[in-house]
């Protein structure tokens, strides 16, 4: 029978399972970076089609010259088509006109939001100081069309390192068709000044 430091010497030397306590050491590392990746491939993928919505919700709200509430609807509602196969459930969609006076002096000409709070009529904005409305505007008022999405991503896996993420764009486009857009408020039957 051998002695004790034989047998220590022949444990210490020993290099059988090294491999596996490696790899017991790693895989929860490895798991976490494959399941990182699998959120974060789809909260990207989310945020391109957030962009979208931003982009197509203000594209079909400059081709008008009046808007209707039922207009309106059918405005937002196209949100859920472009954010087709995910939920449009958690995506706030805002449509506002900004009337821009001589000074850059911005404010909020009408407002709507579906699943979440309209810009107040009559606010201030703060434009984007790469927007310059002199060469949008040959003269004083002119009106832009400011299309704002937002989505509240919430991680499969990560919930319990991030919790929910806020993917959101905003978008500034000229009415095309008119000056400015009217749209009515519910119950107002006259629509909103320009």
């Amino acid at each position: 029978m051998p002695g004790p430091a034989r047998v220590y010497r022949n444990f210490a030397a020993s290099t059988r399972g090294v491999a596996a306590i490696e790899f017991a050491v790693i895989m929860p590392v490895l798991l976490l970076m494959f399941l990182a990746s699998f959120d974060a491939g789809r909260a990207i993928t989310i945020y391109m089609k957030v962009r979208s919505t931003t982009f197509t919700v203000g594209a079909i709200t400059n081709q008008y010259t009046t808007i209707q509430s039922s207009d309106m609807q059918a405005i937002v509602g196209a949100s859920s088509a472009v954010l087709a196969p995910y939920s449009s459930a958690p995506a706030v969609v805002t449509i506002s006109q900004i009337k821009v006076s001589s000074g850059n002096q911005a404010t909020v000409s009408w407002s709507y939001s579906l699943n979440g709070a309209a810009r107040a009529q009559g606010s201030s904005v703060t434009l984007p100081g790469s927007l310059v409305t002199s060469t949008l505007c040959g003269s004083y008022p002119c009106y832009l069309i400011l299309s704002e999405v937002s989505y509240q991503y919430t991680p499969s896996f990560g919930y319990f390192l991030t919790g929910p993420i806020k993917l959101s764009d905003s978008l500034y486009v000229t009415p095309r068709s008119s000056a400015c857009i009217l749209y009515p408020p519910e119950g107002v039957n006259s629509p909103s000044n320009c």
